[in-house]
């Protein structure tokens, strides 16, 4: 499995033959300008968190480019179908199994509207799991006891994609305490760095993971990493 990071909480995920993006926003993201846009890019999944903007603002035009299907809890997915694109609408909770793997949706604990204030149901995140790697997006969530629940119900993480910017989402010191409830010392690192106030210290972040004995990884917009069971 390959993840690419595009800056905010932007990923693509290449596994099974798929193309998935996760929480896409290239229109305003300075992070990603000039290495990938909305125009660009492929998709046969979006797997959506939540409503805010610097999540959602590109859903739309990838997938009628595309012909992505949206993935995200129900209300979501029922202001998609609406714009005449192919959804599927979950909660928190439930799982469902797609032709690249399973897909659980889980809490997250953050608000959820969109730019003209209709309701975007609440927040989630997601667990992804397959025959090459499982793993955690948490989307844009504070630090609650509810991540001590996915060990029990899903299978062993081999990486979590967690906030680390503060002011949002939690901090990377919240993180770290994430990661134990995960039992994951593996965290790709979101949501930071793109606006003034989640602009973070990347050596005190990645030195405060590795003295716990767990690993930040940072990665630059358009840099990616491979990841699977074995690695």
């Amino acid at each position: 499995m390959k993840l690419v990071h595009y800056g905010h909480s932007a990923f693509q995920i290449l596994t099974a033959g798929k193309s998935i993006l996760i929480d896409p926003f290239f229109s305003g993201n300075e992070l990603s300008k000039g290495i990938m846009d909305a125009e660009t890019i492929e998709a046969d999944y979006i797997l959506l968190s939540h409503a805010h903007a610097d999540h959602s603002y590109d859903v739309e035009r990838i997938a009628k480019r595309t012909g992505a299907k949206v993935v995200g809890v129900y209300e979501l997915a029922e202001h998609y179908k609406a714009l005449g694109i192919e959804s599927h609408g979950m909660n928190i909770g439930g799982k469902f199994e797609f032709d690249f793997g399973v897909v659980k949706m889980v809490n997250a604990v953050h608000s959820s509207s969109f730019s003209d204030g209709k309701y975007g149901g609440v927040a989630g995140g997601f667990v992804v799991w397959n025959d090459e790697v499982c793993f955690y997006f948490a989307a844009d969530t504070a630090l609650t006891l509810d991540m001590q629940l996915i060990p029990l119900t899903c299978p062993p993480l081999d990486f979590a994609i967690l906030p680390v910017g503060d002011n949002y989402t939690m901090g990377y010191e919240d993180a770290i305490i994430a990661s134990d409830f995960l039992q994951c010392d593996r965290i790709v690192g979101s949501h930071y760095d793109t606006f003034p106030v989640i602009k973070m210290d990347h050596t005190k972040a990645v030195e405060a993971f590795k003295n716990e004995n767990k690993q930040l990884i940072l990665l630059a917009p358009g840099k990616s990493i491979e990841i699977n069971h074995e690695s």
